[in-house]
């Protein structure tokens, strides 16, 4: 019996290949089509080939799963991710998303940021000659890392869920998305510091070095915290970002421990919520409660591309293949999808992160 083992390792050269699913990748460079069906106009299934160096569609022939089958399984993996993303739903929801062309063909995001110049000049006559200036340009790279959860089924399993029309079970495929999501939502929220690739590093709303702090006045679902304070401690981050030159539109996130706490009454026989008097601060256009904001975290962001960017290489994805000549067949779901979290050259930020 032959043992596949697939891998593809990055290194200074680009990529190199072990295994027949990663040559495949390769071959294709780098085409997701290459390892996992998808539907054409006409509903059969097809899978992409490089021929003559054109990529090409082929109809998948004794494809192990169906394509009723592979429905089953992107339909819960897509409801079971867009369950859990808060963050990053937001972000694509106002187009705060830069798309990688061909993103599991590369592993760093290279850009720039730019400084500003000094000001315009007065004078009587516009032939006065004004200071010289341009714009200083420094390049930064931001990796571009796969997230990714595995799940499998063996051929009983499968050809037992035909015989007797059940529908295929995706549950695993349910979980192996949410925790792909999940995932992707904590990077946006928290960072991942500690992972460092090709000169770049990871940052979210949390960890990124030239976000405002600010200390709140108390924890927000404490007795000490009415409606004043929360209005009070909402109108001093929205200042800072202010004071930064980012003036919103912002959207507040808080933890699932301080939902209860703005649904009170904002005063004493009040005819409005906590959550409706600070819906009324200008340019605060959400309240949402995010999973991954850990307790007496709440942060303020600014939703523009100045401020942040969600890079998406590959949205979530299952692809397929097998092992143990074909008794077990191995799904991967996988996305490239991270933040770029964002300050000019001066530090200028528009995130506000408040905690005690």
């Amino acid at each position: 019996m032959e043992l596949q083992i697939d891998a593809l390792v990055a290194n200074e050269n680009g990529f190199q290949a072990f295994g027949n699913t990663a040559q495949k990748l390769l071959s294709t460079g780098m085409n997701i089509n290459s390892i996992r069906p998808w539907i054409g106009q006409d509903g059969k299934s097809y899978m992409t080939l490089i021929k003559n160096g054109k990529p090409v569609a082929v109809p998948v022939v004794n494809a192990t799963l169906r394509k009723d089958e592979w429905k089953q399984y992107d339909q819960a993996i897509l409801k079971a991710a867009q369950e859990r993303l808060i963050g990053i739903a937001d972000l694509e929801s106002k187009g705060l998303v830069y798309n990688v062309a061909n993103g599991l063909g590369k592993t760093v995001l290279e850009y720039e940021d730019i400084g500003d110049i000094t000001a315009a000049e007065v004078n009587m006559d516009g032939a006065s000659k004004t200071k010289g200036d341009r714009p200083n340009y420094d390049i930064k790279y931001l990796p571009l890392p796969i997230i990714s959860k595995d799940f499998q089924i063996n051929l009983r399993a499968l050809t037992a869920s035909r015989n007797t029309g059940d529908a295929l079970d995706t549950t695993m495929a349910e979980m192996a998305a949410r925790e792909v999501a999940e995932k992707a939502e904590d990077i946006l929220f928290n960072g991942l510091s500690a992972y460092t690739f090709g000169g770049g590093t990871i940052r979210g709303y949390r960890d990124f070095a030239n976000r405002n702090t600010y200390s709140l006045t108390a924890h927000w679902n404490d007795s000490a915290a009415t409606g004043a304070t929360m209005l009070a401690d909402l109108i001093a981050m929205k200042q800072a970002a202010i004071n930064d030159k980012h003036y919103g539109p912002y959207v507040l996130y808080i933890p699932t421990a301080y939902e209860a706490s703005i649904d009170d009454d904002f005063k004493a026989n009040s005819d409005k919520s906590i959550r409706q008097r600070l819906l009324e601060v200008g340019g605060i256009t959400n309240i949402r409660v995010a999973d991954k904001m850990t307790a007496d975290n709440i942060l303020l962001v600014e939703m523009n591309s100045s401020t942040v960017r969600l890079v998406k290489g590959l949205a979530i994805t299952t692809v397929e293949w097998q092992s143990e000549g074909g008794m077990i067949h191995h799904y991967k779901v996988m996305a490239i999808m991270v933040p770029q979290i964002r300050a000019d050259q001066n530090g200028n930020c528009g995130i506000v992160h408040g905690t005690l």
